[in-house]
């Protein structure tokens, strides 16, 4: 089994891969760490993870009519795995940011049969689009597009469960399918049965084999030619609504990246289409039942409605000081459905467009593991006045 030195690439959900090396990404690409060897089979592997940024929005300030500042810490994560043998790898990480107290991120227990057949069991991500199996920071964007990716989650799309995934044909088709918690697992909302959440996804990269850990994604490699699509689904019994008037929760997606380096020049494009199902019904809202669902309880908020992402990026050839200057443009609409009322709990849900466009500026410095980003968004949400917001983010990784 080969052995990683310090300063190799991974991916901050999977470190055990790096003690496992069946996958690694460009050595430019994803977070560095550092690896302690005690034998053959036995490992630990340390890594760290930062993003902050500054936050100006148009008429966010408490008087609702001059703009806000806020300086936030968006994510502080330390990132442990362990190999205890050469098939039984450990993987806990934790996380803090501004709003919250330190929370656990993932905490898995995998099994590595070998490269077409592994079992995570724990906290992870399930299978879902690519922009949650990115992650915040390996998107190709700062900010994470919560306009279209709304598959329900724990925390920052996490959930408990179990995941069986693989690669097969090459390493070009890449599997993973699970069982989880779920949504509204809580008293007096829809699922108060424990109904579980299923949970699936096919990728399948055309021109080369996949480069990333495990079934996890990356928004850009930063040079790569590739092609991916990707297809995942969600469903759960009476996984949305109330206790009163329940509905079964049904979500799909197909995903599409395409990075290609011309001459130096590298284009990234990526489109995906979402459909949120929640059998016409309205979902809880948390602060409306008996008893308040703690925010890590995954209850509440689901809405049905069609989703569509579409993203253009251009890394120029050109170093300039430190790094390498990519434009990213980015659409995000969500077409919400209007759902009638659950009862009490669950009131009625109106139809509404949402569109956001970004606008942004990355320095890229080390790939995913040292980045500098400039946003400007504007939010358009029918109904209501349009938000303009500037972002200047910065992320870190070792």
């Amino acid at each position: 089994m080969a052995v990683f030195e310090p300063k190799n690439q991974l991916h901050p959900a999977v470190l055990s891969i790096a003690v496992m090396a069946s996958t690694a990404f460009p050595s430019s690409t994803l977070s560095a760490s550092e690896t302690f060897t005690f034998d053959n089979d036995r490992s630990l592997t340390v890594g760290f993870g930062y993003r902050g940024s500054m936050n100006i929005v148009d008429d966010g300030a408490p008087s609702g009519s001059s703009k806000s500042i806020d300086f936030n810490m968006d994510n502080l994560e330390i990132r442990l795995a362990a190999s205890i043998s050469e098939n039984i790898k450990g993987i806990v990480n934790i996380s803090k940011n501004n709003d919250s107290d330190i929370k656990l991120l993932d905490a898995i227990a995998h099994l590595a049969l070998s490269p077409e057949l592994n079992i995570w069991a724990g906290r992870m991500l399930p299978p879902s689009d690519r922009s949650n199996l990115n992650g915040p920071f390996f998107i190709s964007s700062y900010s994470y597009p919560i306009i279209v990716a709304r598959y329900p989650s724990k925390f920052t799309g996490r959930d408990n469960g179990v995941t069986l995934w693989g690669k097969l044909l090459d390493k070009h088709l890449v599997y993973s399918f699970g069982a989880f918690e779920g949504h509204n697992n809580f008293e007096k909302a829809s699922s108060e049965d424990d109904n579980l959440l299923y949970a699936g996804r096919l990728q399948y990269d055309f021109w080369s084999p996949n480069l990333a850990p495990a079934y996890l994604t990356a928004g850009t490699f930063y040079g790569q030619d590739l092609f991916s699509i990707g297809f995942a689904w969600q469903y759960q019994k009476d996984g949305v609504g109330s206790a009163e008037e329940k509905g079964d929760f049904t979500a799909w997606n197909i995903d599409v990246l395409f990075e290609k380096n011309l001459g130096g020049y590298v284009i990234d494009l990526e489109g995906a289409y979402y459909d949120f199902d929640t059998d016409d019904t309205s979902d809880v809202v948390p602060g409306l039942l008996t008893s308040t669902p703690g925010d890590t309880d995954n209850v509440g908020g689901l809405k049905q409605g069609k989703a569509y992402l579409a993203s253009i990026a251009l890394m120029l050839p050109q170093k300039v000081g430190w790094g390498q200057i990519q434009p990213i443009v980015r659409y995000q609409k969500f077409d919400q459905d209007s759902t009638p009322t659950g009862g009490a709990s669950a009131p009625f849900v109106d139809s509404l467009d949402i569109k956001q466009i970004d606008y942004g500026l990355n320095y890229v410095i080390n790939g995913h593991n040292t980045r500098i980003s400039a946003t400007y968004s504007n939010l358009e949400i029918s109904n209501a006045d349009d938000t303009d917001a500037f972002v200047l983010g910065l992320q870190y990784q070792f």
